[in-house]
């Protein structure tokens, strides 16, 4: 049997070769350390969560040379760091169980804030562990590490053969990357969190908001209809509940929080508020005329046109008294079936009766206001190929089977009026609330 010198001296190159290459490997997989979906919620009560970036799922052997664990499924390098970190099972400190804020006598703990701030901050940690794992493994240092390691492995384990050694140095060299990963990872960690813990505790301040606001109006979200939002996010990545909840630093608590608490607000608001939203077909006309394709109208303009021919000889003073024969002649427009006779006795003015137009025939800037003026309405007079022109608009018509369309048109209308009205709804809260900030967050 060579005798353990022998066997330095055979080994001296696998930390180089085989260690830090190992350990690069790593570095290019490195998961999502926390992150979190955001929900936005439609007026009508439906919900729409983007996909969040997840870790690595895949399955393979083990790299143990008895062959155990064989075909177990391989932890994302971060979740394992994660492990490492302690992150499921360390108790909360006390600067954790600590009141951080007051929200009407209702807490929000330093541990909430914690755990929201880590799922804001995600992707922003992902990025920055990656990047710091990379310059933990490109420093001379770590292969010196790396070389003691081994050397330290040859010389603890005296009297064994040389595959014995290199298994017991490959078990070591694992434990050494996953160091370098918990490092890593709380770096970034901590760089990222004082950020995200001041826009944690607002973010957990409107929601105690809203759900007190619930509470009042006794809205109720179901917890089948939270687990339903979950179950769908975990199966749109392709992973189950447990491993989704792993990926979100192994509890769901926060993201489940802020789904209860958005969808509560989204009930609140629609019975307080919804009566009060009202979109007019003129609306709808518009925002489904400005989204058309040139060529492709979805809505047809009945409307009129006065030219007014200006002077043979143009000059300063001409071109002023057409444009006041024209403001004149608008001044006494009272509706379509005037037109005409308000332009007769105009000096070189003619009526033009142009029928249905659809929007793309006319030239800009007249034709969006044309799209955005009311039925009945005249427009103020241009100056357009060597005439003042005066437009009118006397009606609209769909000239297309464009229900699903329109429906789109009105939902985003709506929409944008239900968000309004919650943003102001939830500034007049926060107004009247006693809100007592207790901790200076972001300096912890």
């Amino acid at each position: 049997m060579p005798s353990p010198r022998t066997i330095a001296a055979q080994l001296p190159s696998l930390a180089g070769r085989c260690g830090l290459a190992g350990l690069a490997s790593v570095a290019f997989s490195f998961a999502v350390a926390a992150q979190g979906g955001t929900v936005a919620v439609t007026g009508d009560g439906t919900s729409s969560l983007p996909k969040p970036a997840v870790g690595d799922t895949a399955t393979g052997g083990s790299t143990d040379p008895q062959g155990k664990g064989k075909n177990q499924k391989k932890k994302s390098p971060t979740a394992a760091a994660r492990e490492a970190v302690g992150h499921d099972s360390t108790p909360p400190s006390s600067d954790q169980r600590a009141i951080a804020a007051l929200v009407n006598d209702e807490p929000i703990t330093g541990y909430e804030i914690e755990q929201r701030a880590m799922m804001l901050s995600g992707t922003n940690i992902q990025n920055q562990a990656k990047a710091n794992f990379e310059a933990i493994i490109k420093n001379p240092k770590t292969s010196e590490r790396l070389k003691a390691l081994l050397q330290e492995t040859v010389k603890a384990n005296e009297g064994k053969s040389r595959d014995e050694i290199i298994a017991i140095f490959e078990r070591r060299k694992k434990d050494f990357g996953m160091s370098l990963q918990k490092q890593a990872f709380e770096s970034a960690r901590n760089s990222a969190l004082p950020a995200m813990k001041k826009q944690a505790v607002e973010e957990l301040i409107d929601e105690r908001l809203k759900m007190q606001e619930a509470k009042k109006q006794s809205v109720t979200i179901e917890d089948a209809e939270v687990d339903r939002i979950i179950s769908g996010i975990a199966e749109r990545n392709k992973m189950t509940v447990d491993q989704f909840a792993k990926q979100m630093g192994g509890t769901l608590d926060p993201i489940k929080s802020r789904i209860r608490a958005t969808l509560s607000w989204n009930e609140v608001v629609r019975r307080r508020f919804g009566p009060l939203i009202n979109v007019t077909n003129r609306d709808v006309d518009k925002l489904v005329a400005a989204t058309s394709v040139a060529g492709n109208d979805d809505v047809e303009l009945q409307v009129q046109r006065v030219k007014i021919a200006m002077p043979v000889k143009i000059d300063e003073k001409g071109v002023a008294e057409r444009i006041q024969q024209a403001d004149k002649l608008r001044s006494k427009f009272s509706g379509c079936q005037t037109t005409a006779a308000a332009a007769t006795g105009v000096p070189g003015a003619t009526f033009e009766d142009l029928g249905k137009r659809r929007p793309s025939t006319i030239s800009e800037p007249t034709r969006t206001l044309l799209v955005n003026a009311a039925d009945g309405e005249m427009l103020p007079p241009n100056v357009s190929e060597g005439a003042i022109e005066l437009w009118v608009v006397c009606g609209r018509t769909v000239v297309k089977a464009v229900d699903e369309k329109r429906n789109q048109a009105e939902g985003e209308l709506k929409q944008k009026e239900f968000e309004l009205m919650a943003k102001r709804y939830l500034k007049d809260l926060r107004e009247d609330a006693h809100i007592e900030y207790r901790i200076n967050v972001g300096s912890r």
